[in-house]
């Protein structure tokens, strides 16, 4: 809990730096939604799918399209997630 805590305090951070941080934030989280839907979509094609739990949607909300890749190479390598 404290781990995602801090991961949200760097994103907000972070965001905050732009010129404008709430679309940034917004178009972030999109895509990270969205490209876990299109994993999960073209699974029963390519076999690879993530489970839909509150740690995917963390990382794909809050870390965006690079937190989806970061689960899928973590299943690949690992066996995790």
């Amino acid at each position: 809990m404290a781990l995602a805590a801090v991961g949200l305090v760097c994103v907000a951070w972070a965001a905050s730096r732009q010129s404008h941080p709430a679309t940034r934030v917004l178009a972030g989280a999109f895509c990270g939604l969205g490209a876990l839907g299109a994993v999960n979509l073209l699974g029963s094609y390519t076999g690879v799918t993530l489970a839909l739990n509150y740690a995917a949607a963390y990382a794909s909300v809050v870390l965006g399209a690079p937190g989806v890749i970061t689960l899928l190479v973590l299943q690949a390598v690992l066996g995790l997630a």
